[in-house]
């Protein structure tokens, strides 16, 4: 490696070095043989990976730089690698969905979100844990191993989950991005927690074509990176139809790389009243309350007004529409009394079991009240903010896996039918603090831009966490 390429950050963003190749001060092959040095280095300690492509990566790596001596770069991604979630199919791979219980039977096929960011020129290192089947949100495995917050290298916490790997492998600069998937703040919890930058995107919006489900009402796909910037380019990539995925069909590309530096001011933005958030530590009030300042100075009208319904009610009901669909994709794996699926997971899903299918119908017509009511009391505003979630990264050690407080902020989301943002806004007693800016669907652009404004407000939102120099 040159000096200027060891000059680039490990920490550096996907649009950094995609500056840094245009320029010729680095190549593709030496960001992927550097990360690749990273994850040896650093992640046997930290768990975020199930499984590494290095051979394969290191070729499409000379086949970028070929391309971009040839002057025929794909683009401002080509070249970059980035992580999968693995619950995302990759051809001739098992998907394990951090589960036992899966035969693992190599795919037929990758994943379409996989594929659109391979055809942007991106590189796959490798495959990152998860919560077993995606169905938690501390970000716990005990099954396949949890992935460790790299903000705390003293105590082990809770990397948020359920796109733990991804988020502990963008954190510690292992990879420059990652895809998650986010059913009800799998994306944006492991984004708070570990100080990241992380897009629930519109239903419809990203394919799920070679996803393993969980809640097909709810899930989706999106990037988790070290800036808003980066976010959008990976949706700029992402977005479009998808044959394996129907909700798709007719929808129209919302152009996130468009418009994303444009002013905010005068964007209306709505926040909960102060006794909606009296469970949010102190700490992430204060950066909350902060962050909202810095958004009104940079011109954003902002009001308060109470929420029509507890964050309590949409959270159990978002939770018990989740269990009764999760059973449908997962009843067969846990019904069995020797089941090797985890207790805690083997409980959530069973719960769907329960509730049955007329108390199922009575659900989603009151997810259907509640989105009208919620989107009349928006009117008048274009993004809803909160905190992400109520609390920092706790050590696993205190960790109930009865309860879900991750959930307070994120689920809302998910049976609204809205798009969100996280974004990193500074620590609490040097752990991460996130701010959820959410938008109605297909309105993931503006989102973005507020983030983005915020970013250029601060000169970037990303901290590197301690411990992690570069090799």
């Amino acid at each position: 490696m040159n000096a200027t390429a060891q000059g680039i950050s490990a920490f550096a963003t996907a649009a950094e070095l995609g500056r840094a190749l245009a320029d010729g001060n680095t190549s593709s092959t030496e960001i992927v043989r550097r990360a690749l040095d990273r994850v040896g280095v650093h992640d046997n300690s930290l768990h975020a990976f199930v499984r590494l492509f290095p051979e394969a990566a290191l070729q499409a790596a000379g086949e970028a730089d070929e391309r971009r001596r040839r002057g025929a770069s794909k683009g401002p991604l080509d070249g970059i690698p980035f992580a999968a979630k693995d619950l995302l199919d990759v051809e001739g791979y098992p998907t394990l969905a951090g589960s036992k219980a899966l035969a693992g039977e190599p795919a037929t096929a990758t994943a379409t979100a996989i594929e659109r960011l391979v055809a942007a020129g991106m590189i796959l290192l490798g495959k990152v844990h998860t919560v077993e089947f995606a169905f938690g949100s501390w970000g716990t495995n005990p099954v396949a191993g949890t992935p460790l917050n790299p903000r705390d290298s003293a105590t082990p916490r809770a990397p948020g989950g359920s796109s733990s790997g991804s988020g502990v492998a963008v954190a510690a600069g292992l990879v420059p991005v990652a895809l998650g998937t986010d059913t009800t703040g799998s994306i944006r919890n492991p984004s708070a927690m570990c100080g990241i930058v992380g897009l629930k995107t519109s239903f419809g919006l990203v394919g799920r074509g070679g996803l393993l489900p969980l809640a097909m009402s709810f899930d989706s796909i999106g990037p988790m990176t070290r800036s808003v910037q980066d976010a959008a380019l990976l949706l700029a990539a992402l977005e479009g139809p998808d044959p394996g995925d129907p909700a798709t069909y007719g929808v129209a590309p919302t152009l996130p790389l468009e418009g994303l530096e444009r002013s905010i001011s005068g964007v209306r933005l709505r926040i909960p009243s102060a006794a909606d958030l009296a469970g949010v530590d102190p700490g992430i009030l204060d950066r909350f309350d902060s962050t909202v300042a810095e958004l009104e100075a940079l011109g954003a009208k902002v009001d308060r007004m109470p929420m029509p319904q507890s964050y309590d009610t949409y959270k159990a009901l978002a939770g018990d529409i989740m269990a009764v669909e999760a059973w449908h994709h997962l009843g067969r794996y846990v019904e069995p009394a020797d089941s090797v699926v985890g207790t805690a997971i083997r409980m959530r899903v069973l719960k769907g079991r329960e509730i049955g299918l007329a108390a199922y119908h009575e659900l989603i017509a009151r997810r259907r009240a509640a989105q009208i009511e919620f989107h009349r009391d928006l009117e008048g505003a274009d993004a809803f903010l909160t905190p992400t979630a109520p609390i920092t990264a706790p050590p696993l050690s205190d960790i109930d896996e009865t309860t879900t407080p991750l959930g307070t902020f994120t689920r809302m989301v998910n049976l609204l039918d809205m798009a969100a943002l996280s974004v990193p806004i500074g620590l609490v007693n040097g752990l991460p603090a996130g701010l959820q800016i959410a938008v109605r669907r297909f309105q993931d652009p503006l989102a973005l831009r507020i983030g983005r404004a915020l970013e250029i407000r601060c000169g970037g939102l990303f901290e590197q966490p301690p411990g992690y120099a570069t090799p």
